[in-house]
């Protein structure tokens, strides 16, 4: 099966991919943001300080995944690649992340700042369309 003349099973392991390298260092900033600077700036201000990183993680992830799994591919192959990451983020995020956070998915969306909530969405959203908009040449 193909989508956009891409195999499926590339845009598979592009996603998983992806969904890998920003899994990795979302995990690696928000233990960084928990331990050391939460305590000192605030929850909050810490959120938002870590909203650029990860925004540049997201488009050298994207960048990369595109590059290596799907290069010169349309961008609806592109955009499935995406859709694909941010669904396989948002499944650990609100299974395992909260199951170890001991919150519910009420008690997790009630908890959050009005505004680094909405930074936060803004980089979901973002993280889903982001290898629609990356460059799409081969390596090379």
């Amino acid at each position: 099966m193909t989508l956009g003349g891409v195999r499926t099973a590339r845009i598979a392991a592009a996603g998983a991919a992806y969904f890998a390298l920003a899994f990795a260092a979302g995990f690696a900033l928000g233990t960084i943001r928990v331990l050391a600077v939460v305590p000192r700036i605030g929850e909050r201000a810490a959120e938002l300080v870590e909203a650029p990183l990860m925004l540049a993680v997201v488009v050298a992830a994207a960048r990369f995944v595109v590059r290596r799994f799907v290069p010169g591919a349309p961008a609806a192959a592109r955009l499935a690649v995406g859709l694909l990451g941010v669904a396989l983020l948002l499944a650990v995020e609100f299974t395992v992340v909260l199951a170890l956070r001991g919150l519910s998915p009420v008690e997790y969306f009630a908890g959050r700042d009005p505004v680094a909530g909405a930074v936060y969405v803004v980089l979901f959203v973002l993280f889903a369309v982001m290898s629609a908009f990356v460059e799409r040449r081969a390596p090379g």
